[in-house]
């Protein structure tokens, strides 16, 4: 089974990593004016509109209807079948159109999730005027500024282009998409240029193929049919392979160019925000609960919380039931209790030099990086078979989890000299197809998630950063992708019902603790946490501090979630912290975000031991300041919290 990392690498990411990127760049959101005159239908003497239909009101995901379409031979067979996509397209347009006429969907993400499939469908299908009103409803859905900016532009281009008639259509691409990069106003959307100049780098047809045969194709086949989002792949796929692909060296260079042009690193905002601990301040330590995908104890040395009652000599010394727990406690893939703090290597043996090269090479492709690694990483994508792809995958996903937990570890410590990390490992499948979920596996991690916040106390954990949450949709999509269930709509009680035993676990294990601060990163998802029933990050809870993501000039990054339930932001872009091994790197995500303000709720407990979690909180909201455009955001301000408990 699966559970979610919210950093830049969590496994869920990776499962369908490429083809939402080649969604993003298909669809992106945004608006146009028009592409000529004679490609405008008007129909006169339109018939009255129909009297409005009252609509059925959704308030969770789970409340929509599910949609399936049947196989027709393999997906790969789907893929190249001109036919078979026609009745494909047809089929999940009508359901798209259905679900938006049927009911009330007041969740920005979900209906710009249904604009967007009906943007790829009209794209497709070379309707072009559809295509274009769908991006309007997009664009007005769209509260990021650099969403706003940079999404729909290849599309508008391919559009405009087209529309010009005989003539070098790659020339008239190519000036069209330069116009409209150059107009872009470079300290808003450079993050957003980088990432998209590095997929237009490495998307290969091969790539989507392997996609297709190792993502895809084994989940369809399990469960028989294809649900609505591997149609929305498949058709996505297809459009990219036909259109978009051809244009890629375009692409790439026309934002290298401006990227050349214009780079200059926006103002960062961070630093002069910094609260760091004096050494010889003589304050007691705090405890902080790392519970993450694991720990490498090693490289943080003295800052490792020790059991004094335990040692390492493969018994339960002290008697609380945890082997071995000196620095921590760890459960594995089934909620059984192991000593092993850091993510056992498994499969992934004797490849962890190709794990490190792997994910710097694509963290550094897709922020437009020129190192050794990104070379790499580029040479090792444009050669790959698609028969290859699945195992380059699991690699890549495995080494996202085996430096996650790491990395948070860092971040939490930063600066704070006081600080003693307390591992809590669970673990988390990074293979392509997850184990399914079981209700007894479910039942045990929850109680897992209680004797975690018992051992919590326990130890006198003071703060909990948590980048890590469970969605009602990844339990159904491991279900789904081992044939669980007899029907989609099975699998979808079944899902609901798993949910909610985790969800009632995780929620006693901080009600239980109303001293511990719960620090959770609100997820990479664009989307509410509460609609899409998202935990933890959708609870509300007096001891619970749920942040999103901002890049270094307190922009909100385009992937962070949001909801109520948010209650601050922080810098969750390419923040650099250690991996396993010692060495550092920079990654992306809420999973950053979170740590940072796990950081500073342990340097102001450090200060000011007696501070219980509502007063923490309460300090680093008033201490915090709001970006201009976004004045609902509330940007951690390190050095201004503390300065208030000097009042």
């Amino acid at each position: 089974m699966k559970r979610t990392l919210t950093g830049e690498s969590k496994p869920r990411v990776l499962r369908f990593l490429l083809m939402m990127v080649i969604l993003t760049l298909l669809a992106g959101c945004g608006s146009y004016g028009g592409y000529g005159d004679q490609d405008v239908k008007v129909k006169a003497e339109a018939p009255p509109p129909p009297p409005p239909v009252q609509k059925i009101k959704v308030t969770s995901l789970d409340e929509l209807p599910i949609h399936t379409y049947p196989l027709q031979g393999t997906l790969t067979e789907m893929l190249n079948d001109p036919a078979a996509m026609t009745v494909l397209q047809a089929a999940f347009r009508k359901d798209l159109e259905s679900d938006l006429a049927t009911y009330q969907i007041d969740d920005s993400a979900t209906l710009q999730g249904k604009y967007t499939s009906l943007f790829s469908l009209a794209m497709s299908e070379k309707r072009y005027d559809d295509a274009l009103s769908m991006l309007d409803e997009i664009l007005a859905l769209e509260d990021k500024e650099a969403s706003r900016l940079m999404t729909g532009l290849t599309s508008r281009s391919i559009i405009t282009a087209k529309a010009a008639g005989e003539g070098d259509f790659s020339a008239a691409f190519r000036a069209e998409l330069t116009a409209a990069v150059n107009a872009l106003p470079w300290d808003v959307v450079q993050d957003r240029v980088k990432g998209a100049k590095g997929r237009a780098e490495f998307l290969s047809e091969n790539l989507m193929l392997g996609i297709v045969q190792s993502q895809m194709e084994p989940a369809a086949a399990a469960a028989g049919e294809l649900s609505a989002d591997l149609a929305n792949g498949l058709i996505g796929i297809r459009y990219a392979m036909d259109e978009v692909l051809p244009l890629n060296p375009i692409i790439a260079e026309v934002f290298g160019e401006y990227i050349e042009k214009n780079d200059k690193e926006k103002m960062n905002i961070w630093p002069g925000r910094e609260l760091v601990l004096d050494e010889t301040a003589g304050l007691d330590p705090v405890v902080i609960g790392i519970w993450d995908s694991g720990v490498d104890v090693d490289v943080f040395g003295d800052q490792m919380f020790v059991n004094p009652n335990e040692k390492f000599d493969g018994a339960d010394t002290d008697g609380n039931g945890f082997v071995d727990d000196v620095h921590g406690i760890a459960f594995d893939l089934d909620g059984i209790a192991n000593p092993h703090l850091l993510h056992p290597l498994g499969d992934q043996e004797g490849k962890l030099d190709s794990v490190f090269e792997y994910m710097q090479g694509f963290i550094d492709l897709t922020s437009a990086i020129d190192s050794p690694e990104a070379s790499s990483v580029r040479k090792t994508l444009s050669t790959m078979e698609p028969g290859d792809v699945g195992d380059f995958m699991t690699t890549l996903s495995f080494g996202g989890l085996y430096m996650h937990g790491t990395h948070v570890a860092g971040i939490s410590m930063e600066g704070n000299p006081f600080a003693r990390a307390l591992v809590a490992r669970i673990t988390f499948d990074y293979h392509t197809t997850p184990k399914a979920m079981t209700m007894e596996t479910a039942r045990r991690l929850a109680d897992d998630y209680v004797a975690t916040s018992k051992y919590f106390r326990d130890h006198d954990v003071r703060v909990v950063n948590m980048s890590w949450g469970w969605s009602f949709k990844e339990i159904e999509g491991s279900l789904e992708a081992n044939g669980v269930g007899d029907s989609a709509e099975q699998r979808a009680e079944m899902a609901r019902e798993m949910i909610d035993v985790l969800s009632d676990g995780l929620k006693k294990s901080m009600t239980d603790s109303p001293g511990i601060l719960f620090v959770s990163a609100a997820g990479n998802d664009d989307n509410d946490v509460e609609f899409d029933v998202v935990i933890p990050s959708n609870f509300d809870l007096p001891n619970l501090m749920v942040v999103g993501a901002v890049d270094q000039a307190g922009e909100p990054t385009g992937f962070t979630s949001g909801g109520r339930n948010v209650r601050a932001y922080a810098n969750g872009f390419q923040v650099d912290s250690e991996v396993p091994g010692g060495k550092t790197m920079k990654m992306s995500g809420t999973s950053m975000s979170s740590p940072n303000v796990c950081n500073l709720a342990a340097k102001l407990i450090a200060l000011k031991p007696a501070l219980q979690p509502g007063q923490v909180i309460e300090l680093i909201e008033k201490g915090a300041d709001t970006n201009p455009d976004h004045p609902e955001m509330l940007l951690i301000h390190p050095a201004n919290s503390a300065g208030l408990l000097e009042k």
